[in-house]
């Protein structure tokens, strides 16, 4: 009988979080949101999906959210990268599918259409900081301080005259950089961290090539596969959506770099060290000022239909956009998140409280 019971009240939820498009309550405010009495937090546990670099800090909200409210369902937080999050998330609207999904990219309009087409229509985005994609090696090596553009000389499949690209060391590119073997691990196809290092550092070297840069006037998608798509030689090894798996590979073997999140770097600055870019080191200031030219933003993905049939995720969102949590002085900070300024600050944890509707007009 009880499994009965649950599976009548899983179809009850479903059928609410699909009809019922209203805004949920606005959580209680202060003091009174530190003790579980009093705030609703009831319903099936939050399920959370997508970027391995924004993992870190949506699982510390969720520990912080258990700990100040106990009678809650402990939020489930997977890995999956970006994409794969994201796909999931518009996979359609019920309690089978996530409430929230992380990105270090924007979502794209080819995504929405997808969470469209299958219910999901209020779909709400959150900023909820900043992070720069950092290139690190390990600490025994010579240190490296590449440009743009010398990263893609290194990584793209094709030269700039459009033959292979066959270059094995680093001072093959500059005879000022070592003599060391081209081998560089990041992430797969799927992952928001490579779709933002290729649009950050790939094409912002690859438009240094007056030929390329002129291509994207004439042919944008010879332009995008050109500048974006990686070598498959060996000289770019794909790693994963694990990004402590990239740091462990690169104790184990020195002369390699890899890529990956800020606070991935931050975290394990005992064993491995940031590559300079353009001089500039991965440094929090330096990605918060934006002299480090490989600085982005970090999204959450929320589900405004479940909402009503979820009554956590508003007290969720709230803990999330707190500045204890993600402001610049916030527990955040201890993992690795950059704090946003104060006005985007504001504005997010405004369009995370009233559950605003992503403006589809503003993306690509």
């Amino acid at each position: 009988m009880r499994i009965t019971s649950l599976a009548l009240a899983g179809i009850g939820l479903m059928a609410l979080a699909a009809c019922d498009s209203s805004p949920a309550p606005t959580p209680p405010q202060g003091g009174e949101a530190a003790a579980t009495g009093g705030v609703n937090v009831s319903g099936p546990a939050l399920r959370i999906v997508g970027s391995s670099t924004v993992y870190p800090f949506t699982t510390a909200v969720a520990e912080n959210f258990r700990r100040k409210y106990p009678a809650a369902a402990a939020p489930i937080v997977e890995s999956t990268g970006t994409g794969g999050g994201i796909k999931l998330f518009c996979g359609g609207v019920g309690t089978q599918h996530p409430d929230i999904a992380n990105a270090s990219r924007r979502i794209k309009k080819s995504e929405v259409e997808l969470c469209n087409a299958n219910g999901v229509k209020q779909i709400v985005e959150v900023q909820v900081g900043l992070d720069g994609i950092a290139i690190a090696q390990a600490k025994s090596d010579a240190h490296l301080d590449v440009t743009p553009a010398q990263i893609f000389l290194a990584l793209a499949a094709t030269k700039p005259d459009g033959s292979k690209n066959s270059v094995t060391t680093w001072n093959q590119i500059d005879p000022k950089l070592p003599n060391r073997k081209i081998e560089v691990l990041g992430p797969p196809p799927t992952s928001g961290t490579r779709d933002a290092f290729n649009e950050l550092v790939m094409e912002a070297g690859c438009a240094t090539f007056p030929n390329l840069k002129a291509l994207k006037d004439t042919n944008e998608n010879e332009y995008k596969t050109r500048c974006t798509r990686l070598r498959e030689d060996g000289a770019y090894v794909e790693a994963g959506e694990n990004d402590n798996l990239i740091v462990q590979k690169l104790v184990a073997n020195p002369t390699a770099v890899g890529i990956f999140g800020y606070s991935y770097l931050e975290e394990n600055l005992d064993k491995i060290e940031g590559v300079k870019m353009g001089g500039v080191a991965p440094e929090y200031e330096a990605i918060a000022s934006g002299a480090y030219p490989a600085s982005r933003p970090l999204y959450i993905y929320v589900k405004g239909e479940h909402a009503r049939a979820k009554p956590a995720l508003a007290v969720f969102l709230q803990e999330y956009t707190s500045e204890a949590a993600f402001g610049p002085e916030g527990y955040l900070k201890a993992r690795g998140l950059i704090a946003e300024p104060d006005a985007e600050r504001k504005a997010s944890a405004a369009a995370a409280a009233a559950l605003t509707p992503l403006d589809v007009a503003v993306l690509k």
